[in-house]
């Protein structure tokens, strides 16, 4: 029904399939046996028809909607860093003359920007809008008081950094109720970085007007784009060309980098002058010898408001001979195997381990690294997991190489090496091996709660796991006294000493002269003929004869080793303990690394690792790596550490023992190789002169280098407002496209988490993935397309996400506001007047009937019962 009054509607009309049940009233009608009149069966009938058809009418939802008399107008406010300052302005002005127009109708607020916030009956301007107000004494009606908590800043800016007018539209479509003629007004810039506006406005079902704000007006220039060529040969000559915008003219420097090296820009220079809009600068530069370069653009000296854009990274990538990173805790004593790698075409770059890379990206400049007799207490946690993640992840190689540092003497014991590695670094002691009594004293004061006090303990059950049977083991625990947590025992009975440990609570001061005592008297009534001490603490202790006590420790052949975790340790009580305890000393100032020092120290106490006899090589498993090796005349070894190797590792080479010499596997996309001895004077002094030294270890560290294979594959990265594209172009060595052939993308991120994403056919030979942007930051992605049983290849790219979007000088997007306005049926920049203006299709309120149907139905059904109880009159 539709009539000037009103029309009828029904929100829910599924539930008119209950009128099926009338035809089942009037067959039960027909077959009932009943004794009543014909008219009186008539008539309940009817009653009982009525009665159903006026419930299924409420169920079903229907209204009567009637013309709306007052309009419901909801302001959507642009909060995003794009807009600037008169922008903002102008939103004040803009709602102040709204409020003063708004008469009887509704009005409601609604700021957004990456995320809409919620909605409010009163506006509450920006901080720096509402200071200029009061200053100025045009602050809009009814703002005097906020009508919402504002963000604490960090958390605002970063609300600000992006715009999403989609969501906006979204929630105030949904947030405006249906009594009331409703539109929404959306202020802003048009410069959407997520969310898709057109489709939510198309789809919102009230019209969207739009009134555009200006972008930034304020003094602003920013670094746009570094634009250079993704790959390069090495030498070969490029440009790098620095991309600026300006709202502006000015002049300042920009500054040009080669990782960290500036090329250019520095204060001699004069300063270099920009136009308002686009500027490009070219500087010629040629590669180098690293595998990966990242080339930064910076600006200073310029009038600018925003830090964020003021700089920006381009990355390339350079193919040469293949270059390796030897990592030596003596580089002087790794040039033999440096040299013998350089007359193989492998260029060598050695370093000690405190020069390690920290990042994937410095990892990137190397197809495989080599560990050459470096303790794992040399590297901090984050560079072993970056070691594993380069050959987990990234396809790279790393060989590691014995010593006296090495392997379970130099505390791999449960780190990630020793998850990379082919082979075991706990090893059984032989019998032959002289028996050791080890005492741990841990620190258990106040001050080592938490974490640290938590990581001595996993650091002690991993020193008990490693003590054979036959061993002893004790541990002490103090604050302002000692006492036994277990007694010195068999260490045997791992798990009941590891319970024991588990016992450990902090509290109280700290006093370590008892505990050493107490460990001196216990390990004097011991037979074993190794006794070590090893001492953890994090603060100063009190006073006591520590010089006696220790010259007592030593002359019963008892070593020390001291451990200082943070700064709070007394540094120098510790080293003069190790010191006279023939020990060592080790400061940490990272609790994580305490485990591997409990595991460096039992091993090295035990001396089960270190062999250090004559031995020739054996060949376990013949293989194409070492052809052209002629094993016949190779030259004994004089030394190696022991291991054991895992179950599904290969063992190439081993000792005359039996234990592994030589091992590799696949880790992940990498290969992992262990030589258990060495590659210097020490144990390969006689190796040096051999003339398979040098191929020997060319091919085992060519084996293990990744291979990226680089003909007829082409990968392109795309980065829009708020997704990322990569582009991979694969043709077969015969000229033929790549097609059907299964492969992804993996994204590692700056917390080496990994994300993989597939790579679906586009085109002939043409496949892509689309994933979110990530945050800004440095990432690396690894390409790999497999076909059955054998890969195709596998390419790995560095990635430098920028800046957001929202700190992008841009004009307004007229284009994109006009069409949300049309889509939607709204009005393009209207004035505020505009917005109470008669719509030209005004809405219905709709007035909900269910009430008045059951209240009917309900006085039929009393009808229907007093109509059942007449009786009819003959």
């Amino acid at each position: 029904m539709d009539a000037a009054a009103g029309q009828l509607d029904l929100l829910r009309p599924w539930f008119l399939l209950g009128l099926l049940a009338i035809p089942l009233l009037v067959a039960g009608w027909w077959i009932s046996l009943v004794d009543f009149p014909r008219w009186q069966r008539v008539a309940s009938l009817l009653v009982r028809c009525v009665i159903a058809g006026l419930l299924v009418l409420a169920l079903a939802g229907l209204v009567l909607r009637t013309p709306a008399a007052r309009q419901f107008v909801l302001l959507a406010v642009d909060d995003s860093l794009s807009v600037g300052q008169s922008g903002r302005e102008q939103v004040a002005e803009y709602l102040r003359q709204v409020a003063e127009l708004a008469g009887r109708n509704e009005v409601r607020y609604l700021r957004f920007a990456s995320q809409p916030d919620r909605l409010v009956d009163r506006w509450e301007p920006p901080a720096d809008i509402a200071a200029a107000s009061e200053t100025r004494g045009d602050l809009p009606a009814g703002a005097t008081e906020p009508a919402v908590t504002a963000l604490p800043s960090a958390e605002h800016d970063q609300w600000r950094m992006s715009t999403n007018l989609a969501a906006a539209i979204e929630l105030a479509t949904a947030s405006i109720p249906p009594v009331y003629a409703g539109q929404l007004v959306l202020l802003s810039d048009g410069n959407e970085t997520a969310g898709d506006a057109l489709r939510a406005a198309s789809s919102g079902g009230i019209p969207v007007s739009v009134v555009p704000l200006p972008g930034r007006d304020e003094p602003e220039v920013q670094v746009s784009a570094v634009h250079v060529p993704v790959q390069v040969r090495q030498g070969e000559p490029f440009f790098v060309e620095v991309v600026i915008d300006s709202n502006h003219d000015d002049e300042g420097w920009i500054e040009l980098f080669r990782g960290p090296h500036k090329l250019t820009g520095g204060e001699p220079e004069a300063p270099r002058p920009i136009q308002r809009g686009e500027n490009r600068f070219r500087f010629a530069e040629s590669a180098t010898d690293q595998r990966l370069l990242e080339y930064t653009a910076r600006i200073r000296g310029f009038q600018d408001r925003l830090l964020d854009n003021n700089s920006a990274t381009g990355l390339v990538f350079t193919t040469g001979p293949p270059r390796v990173l030897l990592l030596d805790d003596e580089p002087r004593t790794g040039r033999e195997l440096q040299w013998a790698l350089a007359e193989q075409q492998i260029v060598v770059d050695v370093r000690p381990p405190n020069a390690a890379p920290r990042t994937l990206a410095e990892l990137q400049n190397y197809e495989a690294v080599i560990l050459s007799n470096v303790p794992a207490t040399a590297l901090s946690l984050p560079q072993m997991e970056l070691l594993r993640a380069f050959v987990r992840d990234l396809g790279g190689g790393l060989l590691i190489l014995g010593g006296d540092q090495s392997f379970g003497l130099g505390g791999y014991y449960r780190t990630p090496l020793d998850e990379v590695l082919p082979v075991h670094c706990d090893v059984e002691k032989d019998q032959e091996k002289p028996s050791l009594a080890m005492v741990l004293i841990l620190d258990k004061s106040g001050s080592m709660g938490g974490l640290k006090l938590e990581l001595a303990k996993d650091a002690s059950r991993g020193a008990v796991e490693l003590l054979a049977s036959g061993d002893q083991v004790g541990v002490i625990a103090f604050d302002g006294a000692s006492y036994w947590v277990s007694p010195l025992r068999d260490a045997a009975d791992k798990l009941g000493i590891g319970q024991r440990i588990n016992t450990i609570q902090a509290s109280g001061g700290t006093s370590i002269y008892p505990a050493l005592d107490d460990a001196l008297r216990a390990l004097e009534a011991t037979v074993a003929r190794l006794k070590h001490v090893i001492l953890l603490t994090d603060g100063h202790s009190s006073p006591g004869d520590f010089e006696n006590l220790t010259r007592r420790l030593a002359a019963a052949r008892v070593t020390v080793s001291t451990v200082a975790v943070g700064e709070d340790a007394d540094q120098n009580l510790l080293q003069t303990i190790a010191r006279l305890g023939n020990g060592r000393y080790y400061y940490c100032d990272d609790p994580r690394a305490v485990p591997q020092i409990f595991a460096k120290e039992t091993v090295a106490a035990g001396r089960s690792s270190l062999n250090e006899e004559p031995f020739l090589p054996q060949v376990v498993r013949a293989t194409q790596v070492l052809s052209g090796i002629d094993w016949d005349t190779a030259p004994p070894l004089l030394g190696y550490v022991a291991t054991r190797p895992k179950p599904t590792s290969e063992l190439i080479l081993a000792t005359e023992t039996g234990q592994p010499l030589l091992a590799w596997w696949r880790y992940g996309l990498g290969v992992a190789v262990a030589f258990t001895s060495d590659a210097k004077s020490r144990w390969a002094a006689e190796w040096l002169s051999w003339p398979d030294f040098g191929p020997f270890w060319a091919q085992v560290v060519r084996h293990a280098m990744r291979d990226q294979q680089q003909q007829g594959v082409e990968v392109r990265i795309t980065q829009a407002d708020s997704e990322l594209e990569v582009w991979l172009d694969s043709i077969a060595s015969d000229g033929q496209f790549r097609n059907q052939v299964p492969g992804s993308v993996t994204l590692i991120d700056p917390r080496l988490e990994r994300t993989e994403y597939p790579l679906a056919q586009v085109a002939p030979g043409g496949y892509a993935a689309r994933f979110p942007r990530p945050e800004p930051g440095t990432y690396h992605l690894e390409l790999v397309q497999q076909l059955p049983g054998s890969e195709v290849f596998r390419k790995t790219r560095g990635l430098v996400v920028g800046y957001p979007d929202e700190l992008r000088l841009r004009p307004t997007n007229e284009r994109l506001l006009r069409a949300v306005a049309e889509v939607s049926g709204g009005r393009y920049n209207p004035a505020p007047g505009e917005l109470f203006a008669a719509p030209a299709a005004p809405a219905r309120q709709a007035q909900p009937l269910w009430p008045w149907l059951l209240s009917l139905a309900l006085v039929l059904f009393v009808a229907d019962v007093a109509l059942r109880r007449v009786v009819a009159v003959s």
